[in-house]
């Protein structure tokens, strides 16, 4: 479907206003038959910039007094549970507020680790997988959902778009399918990704591969599906533009505003980049996308530092990660046999973490760029993992900045960088 077909508000060169959103939410909302349905509406959680506290009174207005039931569902995909107090801090409510501000609605996360979470709505075949993936893969998937979805007659998606490492730009059915997946559609779309390679991915317009899978797995979901996709001001609560339609057509009109506010263009490669992590990251998991949104503009032999000393672990979830490592796509390629047992979604974010490069028996591994971690991580734990490590206490931000070979990134994790493209 077009991006022609959504209704949008806002182009990427102002800031609405809470009041025209808030109004382009209720008509829209107010001109689908929902009277008397079970809705269930997707968010994500709070490793993502959003307004979500605001786009939610908006739709909670709009539809509590029309539908029969509404269910909120973090889409977790499998990063950490929110507890009852993070669920509160993302929604800003005080404790015990939830009944007050939103009566007659539930909030729940999608407990992705319990295996009655989910149903099965059939498998997309091995000669799709390989038509999308252009002949690297030959398997068949079974497509798990969460029965929320399912046992529900309006699915609402409500989240933003950015840049995304794994299938060109985020949001719309990406909600779905890995938001409230099962394990088998997250390793395949995210092993896909990284067979492409995320520098290559990233920012990348249009229905790329895994979008292509991602939407041939929603085509499957039979409860009628809506999407408010959002482009948002990184690191803030102001919002470019809000989009409505299918969740593919509301996807594909925000990710053209988000090409035009989220991707930063330089004259030249730099030598050096320092991404600065906000606290909402806390885990290496979801800090990696300081390496994500930079890697495509560091040159050749370059580095990336990630900053976030509030960073301990690994990964809250998947500690099979310390066993694997940080390795380039090749180094599992020629060693298939090996690491195919591992869980695929795990090997592709070691992937993007370590950037691009090579491996073969005699040579080793040799990856185009150094990655290191200035984190709470120990050093010992960071060079076992494969990466270099600097001690965060050392690092002198200001002096960094006023390196002309170095990138300094606030706020790092959802503004892709690039180099602008020669004439």
């Amino acid at each position: 479907m077009s991006a022609s077909s959504a209704a949008i508000l806002g182009d990427g060169q102002g800031i609405l206003s809470a009041g025209q959103v808030r109004q382009f939410v209720r008509r829209q909302l107010d001109g689908q038959d929902v009277d008397g349905r079970s809705v269930v509406v997707l968010v994500p959680d709070g490793t993502r910039s959003c307004p979500l506290p605001a786009l939610l009174d908006a739709v909670h207005q709009a539809l509590a007094p029309r539908v029969a039931r509404m269910t909120v569902l973090i889409a977790l995909g499998t990063h950490a549970p929110m507890s009852e107090e993070e669920i509160a801090r993302l929604l800003q409510l005080p404790e015990g507020g939830l009944a007050e501000r939103y009566p007659g609605m539930t909030v729940q996360n999608h407990e992705w680790w319990d295996p009655e979470t989910f149903v099965s709505l059939g498998a997309i075949g091995p000669a799709r997988v390989n038509e999308l993936s252009g002949g690297m893969l030959d398997v068949a998937v079974d497509v798990r959902v969460n029965r929320a979805v399912v046992e529900n007659d309006v699915t609402l998606i409500l989240g933003p778009v950015f840049p995304h490492e794994v299938v060109g730009f985020s949001g719309g059915a990406k909600y779905l399918f890995p938001g409230v997946a099962g394990q088998e559609v997250i390793d395949l779309s995210h092993w896909l990704g990284a067979l492409i390679t995320s520098a290559e991915m990233i920012g990348s317009p249009g229905v790329t591969p895994v979008r292509a899978l991602i939407h041939d797995a929603a085509a499957l979901v039979p409860s009628r599906q809506y999407a408010l996709s959002v482009v948002v001001q990184s690191g803030t609560g102001a919002l470019h533009a809000v989009a409505f339609g299918s969740p593919e057509e509301s996807w594909a009109a925000a990710a053209e505003v988000s090409a035009l506010v989220h991707v930063r263009y330089l004259d030249r490669p730099v030598r050096r980049v320092l991404s600065l992590m906000p606290d909402r990251y806390d885990d290496m998991w979801t800090a990696a996308k300081g390496m994500y949104k930079v890697e495509p503009a560091v040159a050749d032999g370059g580095e990336v530092v990630i900053y976030a000393p509030h960073v301990t672990d690994f990964s809250r979830v998947h500690k099979e990660i310390t066993e694997i490592g940080f390795h380039c796509r090749d180094f599992f390629l020629k060693q298939w046999d090996r690491y195919r047992h591992h869980h695929w979604g795990v090997l592709a974010h070691s992937t993007h973490l370590r950037g691009q490069g090579t491996y073969d028996e005699q040579a080793g591994e040799h990856c185009r760029i150094t990655v290191t971690l200035a984190t709470g991580i120990s050093e010992e734990a960071t060079r076992a993992a494969g990466l270099e490590y600097l001690d965060p206490a050392t690092l002198d931000v200001a002096g960094w900045q006023a390196d002309p070979d170095t990138l300094v990134v606030p706020q790092a994790g959802e503004v892709l960088f690039r180099v602008r493209p020669r004439a």
